[in-house]
Parts: C-alpha cells; sequence; structure tokens
C-alpha cells in the first residue's frame, strides 16, 4: 500500500515539476481532487521526494544582501557589481543608480528628503529617475564647507539638483557646518531660517547619506570640508566613521566631542527617527566605518559595492 502511495506522489510530482502541468490539469488526468493534489505536492517536499535547491551563484548579490539584512535588521540592502577596473566616478553612478532604483519602491507625494554632502553624494541626482509624484521638498541636513569645496560636493548643489530630478522644491543653507564659535552657532540658529530647517529636520522622511571615514582624512575634500583644526582636533579620538559629521567609535557609539557644539546640523536623534535612512559608499578602506554605522543603526537601508558587503561582514563577525 505504501509503494503504491509512493508511487503517486512520485507521478504528480513529476507532472507537476517536469512536466510542467498545473494542478487542475493533473486533477482531470488523474481525476483525484485539486485539494489533494496540493496536497501531496506538499507531502513529496516534506518526504524528500522532491527536493528543491535554489542556485544562488545565479542572483548574484542576493544572497548577501540577505545576509546584511538579516545581521543588521535592514530594510533593504542594496549590493551592485561593480568591476574592479572601474574607476571611483563609475562606482558612485552605480551606487546612484541603485538608490534611485530603490526610490521607485517609497517614494510618495508631500516626503521631504534630506541630503549630506560628499563625492558619492555628489552622484545622487544623476542616479535619481522619473517619479509619480508632487509635493516633494528637498532640505540639506547639514551646514557648509569650512574651506573651498568643490561645488558639486555641497550639499546646496546635491540638494538643489535632486529637488530638480524629483519636480520638487529644495530649501537650502547659508550657514557652515563649523561655525567659529558656539556662540556664533547659537546666533545663526537662531534665524528664521535656520529655525524652518531645523523643524523640517524633525519632519525628514528619506535622508541620503554618504558615511565618511578618517582613514580617508588625507583626502581633499575631508581638508576642505572640515579644515585643519577640525581634523586635528580629532587625533586619538579612536574615530571610525561619521555620518552627516556626527562621529562614532568601532560600536557604532556617538562619540560626544565640542564639535557637536559648534555643528549646524541634524540631531542624533532626529537623524534616527527618519523612517528611511539611506547610507550610500563604497570602498574596503570604509568597511570598518560602515559596519559600525550599520551597528549604531544611524542607516537602515545601505547601497554599496560587492567587494565593500563582503569586507564589512567579516568586519562584523
Amino acid at each position: 500500500m505504501q509503494k503504491e502511495e509512493d508511487k503517486l506522489l512520485v507521478r504528480i510530482a513529476e507532472m507537476y515539476y517536469q512536466e510542467d502541468k498545473n494542478q487542475s490539469q493533473i486533477s482531470k488526468e488523474l481525476n483525484i481532487h485539486r485539494s489533494t493534489i496540493s496536497r501531496l505536492l506538499k507531502r513529496s517536499r516534506n518526504e524528500g521526494i522532491v527536493n528543491i535547491s535554489i542556485n544562488y551563484d545565479k542572483a548574484g548579490t542576493y544572497s548577501i544582501e540577505k545576509e546584511l539584512q538579516e545581521k543588521f535588521n535592514l530594510k533593504k540592502a542594496i549590493i551592485v557589481q561593480a568591476g574592479a577596473d572601474l574607476s571611483r566616478t563609475q562606482k558612485d553612478k552605480l551606487l546612484a543608480q541603485g538608490v534611485g532604483e530603490y526610490l521607485t519602491e517609497i517614494i510618495k507625494d508631500n516626503m521631504i528628503f534630506g541630503f549630506s554632502w560628499g563625492e558619492t553624494m555628489s552622484a545622487i541626482p544623476e542616479g535619481l529617475t522619473d517619479y509619480d509624484v508632487k509635493n516633494i521638498l528637498c532640505v540639506p541636513m547639514i551646514g557648509g564647507p569650512s574651506g573651498r569645496l568643490i561645488s558639486d560636493y555641497h550639499v546646496n548643489t546635491i540638494t538643489y539638483e535632486a529637488s530638480k530630478k524629483l519636480n520638487g522644491r529644495a530649501l537650502l543653507i547659508d550657514s557652515p557646518a563649523f561655525p567659529e564659535t558656539v556662540a556664533l552657532k547659537k546666533a545663526l540658529m537662531e534665524n528664521e531660517f535656520n529655525q524652518e530647517l531645523i523643524d523640517y529636520w524633525r519632519k525628514i522622511d528619506i535622508a541620503i547619506l554618504g558615511i565618511g571615514s578618517p582613514t580617508l582624512k588625507a583626502s581633499e575634500s575631508w581638508k576642505q570640508f572640515y579644515g585643519e583644526d577640525v581634523l586635528a582636533y580629532l587625533e586619538g579620538k579612536k574615530v571610525v566613521g561619521d555620518v552627516v559629521s556626527r562621529f562614532y567609535n568601532i560600536e557604532g557609539e556617538h562619540i560626544d566631542n565640542t564639535l557637536d557644539d559648534r555643528l549646524i546640523g541634524i540631531d542624533i536623534a532626529d537623524l534616527k527617527r527618519t523612517p528611511y535612512r539611506i547610507g550610500v559608499a563604497e570602498a574596503v578602506d570604509k568597511a570598518d566605518a560602515i559596519a559600525s554605522a550599520l551597528k549604531g543603526r544611524y542607516i537602515n537601508v545601505l547601497v554599496t559595492t560587492e567587494e565593500t558587503a563582503e569586507e564589512v561582514l567579516k568586519r562584523s563577525v
């Protein structure tokens, strides 16, 4: 009797999986009720008559994305495949396209977008596509550079260009990220215009931000943005990375420092309340900074390259 049942299970599995027949067709041919066919197909899997294997290699980066999402409780991990021979600019464009495609899943009318500054961030507007939405507002999440910065990397440029692609409007900032004194910061923040910005920082729906790493602080853009005095201050602070110039350690814990007293930018608590915090970064040298940003929950969506993602997973064992 068991042998006959097993034969039936094999025959049904063969018809369904190899002959590509649907359950209704099998039901008619074998004169068995459709609900029974469904139950027997499930039984054939449970008893090992049918073994379903998924070839994740064919899915490219799916398994890495899944591992990142589960390990760091992310809303989404987006891994772009970028060959080692690609330039920094080419990789940044791919990352921007990844961001643009993800936005099609989450963007809605009346949303507020927040942006940070930087070289990778400068590619974001180009990666945005046509979205059927209205009344989008784009705001900078931090003040401008202390020194002379390439204009494309400036948060105002990025914010304005993104607003055009999103058919929205932009509110720009006319204050430095690090005023020379705390008193000057307070005076600037009492400005009606900046008060409006602070209000919007508390209402951002989607934040798109780069991830900084002090291992790259010798770069011209870091020098131009922060100035020598800030970089000198960071020496010895065990800084692993930063998001919108809020610095953190290897555990992702915010490092309290006197720079925070001068910083004009979104507060950490407001950032973490933002529903979508999309971190965009790549480079093996940034792996610690990215992993720690994930640990600290500064971001809950990651867009990076496959090489960087693998290194991030190694650093977070």
